[in-house]
């Protein structure tokens, strides 16, 4: 069962640049990703729900911050990963937030997070990348970690701004960061484990995305 499996890999504890947030979250990569496959008898993605990535955090932090963005407004969490964005949203007063992810193991683990910290988000399994967006806010932490996926990640973000949607996105100083097409709101230093990045505090980003062409 993919919740329990959640529950039995991981331990609650607040988020460090966020500590208003709890998640559950693991604390060794490679080991838990031998036993996501192990249990769920084949081939998985690695186990991104089950840490508090740099820019997921960054965003967080930044929400949480300035709940005026999101006060009675539409979210849309995209690559929620544990749903650390997504909740820190609903607690800055967010009137309804989706959580999208493609890994059937991040979908259990917003739920369960999101249940830990008494708000309600909506999670959804889905590849929403080619889809129209329709919520007036959009979030997205960490997610320039590979040209092909910043391509179409860009691609949507900038249609969701286009059609007047607040667009945020937190990022580490990930290579295929388009720096061009965004405006930086503001930076933070970020406790992370290091056994996922190569130092235990990564400076990280909060940025706006830009609609024109």
């Amino acid at each position: 069962m993919t919740a329990q499996f959640v529950l039995d890999n991981t331990r609650l504890v607040p988020v460090p640049l966020a500590p208003e947030v709890r998640l559950r979250l693991a604390d060794e990569a490679i080991e838990l990703w031998e036993r996501t496959e192990t249990d769920q008898g084949g081939q998985m993605p690695p186990p991104f729900w089950a840490f508090a990535w740099a820019g997921g955090q960054a965003l967080a932090r930044y929400v949480l911050d300035h709940p005026d963005l999101l006060a009675g407004r539409t979210v849309l969490d995209l690559a929620a990963g544990s749903g650390l964005v997504a909740i820190a949203a609903m607690k800055a007063g967010a009137a309804h937030v989706t959580a999208v992810e493609i890994d059937e193991l991040a979908v259990a683990a917003i739920a369960i997070n999101a249940e830990a910290n008494g708000v309600a988000v909506t999670p959804l399994l889905a590849d929403v990348l080619e889809q129209e967006p329709d919520a007036a806010v959009v979030l997205a932490g960490d997610v320039f970690y590979s040209r092909e996926m910043t391509r179409r990640m860009l691609d949507y973000l900038r249609r969701a701004a286009r059609n007047g949607a607040t667009v945020l996105v937190g990022d580490p100083g990930r290579a295929y960061l388009p720096r061009e097409h965004l405006t930086l709101l503001a930076e933070y230093d970020v406790p992370v484990p290091q056994t996922l990045e190569d130092t235990p505090i990564k400076r990280t980003t909060v940025w706006a995305v830009n609609p024109s062409p």
